[in-house]
């Protein structure tokens, strides 16, 4: 196979942007094979500059991931893309394949999952706490918001919450809990990569029944397993 080359960069030749209180240049990738190159915007740097990522400190400012820690992980999913494809390289299924396995689990759920929120509560005559779904979610951790529920609704209401989500919503809820377990700040998301090692399936499987005896985590899996057929808002 001929070679293959790549590299995450700054890219300079574009403005700087704000990345948790830093101005920085987005973060690009490029990958050079059979004398051709494809150049385009890192997912990770767009995902995580997301607010959710941002943690703020006592004296008021705010940190975020360490650029390092974020091309670290470009350079994971762009090595194990080219392992994936072997013989059949081509730029073109390289992007393709980029685009899906780099995805982070927890996001691509998380907008069905507030969508099924909003209803629920609106369904519910609490429209005042559908809009502060709506509304709120933009600046928090769907996930942090929901463990707020757990302390203050009813239990009887909450356990019908968690219920019909797993009927109607995506398994947003079980992942993020499950990435929380076995992940660090700042980098806290699973991946589609991540996804298609069977011994994270069977981690997940293990978890979700220790933690989620009630939800047959068969079901939760396939689920899983059906994350590109699920909404999202744009990075």
């Amino acid at each position: 196979m001929n070679k293959i080359s790549y590299k995450s960069y700054l890219n300079d030749r574009l403005k700087q942007v704000d990345f948790h209180g830093q101005l920085t240049y987005p973060l690009y990738v490029q990958v050079t094979f059979e004398r051709k190159t494809i150049f385009f915007k890192s997912y990770y740097f767009e995902l995580f500059s997301k607010s959710r990522y941002a943690l703020e400190l006592p004296d008021g400012s705010v940190k975020g991931p360490d650029m390092e820690q974020i091309i670290e992980k470009e350079n994971e999913v762009i090595r194990f893309v080219i392992d994936k494809m072997k013989d059949g390289f081509s730029l073109e299924a390289f992007k393709k394949n980029y685009a899906y396995l780099s995805k982070d689990l927890c996001d691509v759920t998380e907008f069905d999952f507030i969508t099924f929120l909003y209803l629920f509560f609106d369904n519910k005559e609490m429209p005042h706490m559908a809009e502060l779904i709506k509304w709120g979610t933009l600046q928090l951790v769907t996930y942090d918001l929901i463990m707020d529920f757990k302390k203050v609704l009813k239990k009887a209401l909450y356990n019908e919450l968690i219920e019909q989500a797993f009927e109607k919503a995506p398994p947003y809820l079980q992942l993020y809990s499950f990435m929380m377990d076995t992940k660090k700040w700042p980098m806290l998301c699973l991946s589609a990569m991540e996804w298609d090692n069977m011994e994270t399936v069977r981690s997940f499987k293990e978890y979700v029944e220790l933690h989620y005896p009630k939800l047959k985590s068969t079901t939760l899996i396939a689920q899983v397993n059906s994350w590109p057929n699920y909404r999202r808002k744009a990075l």
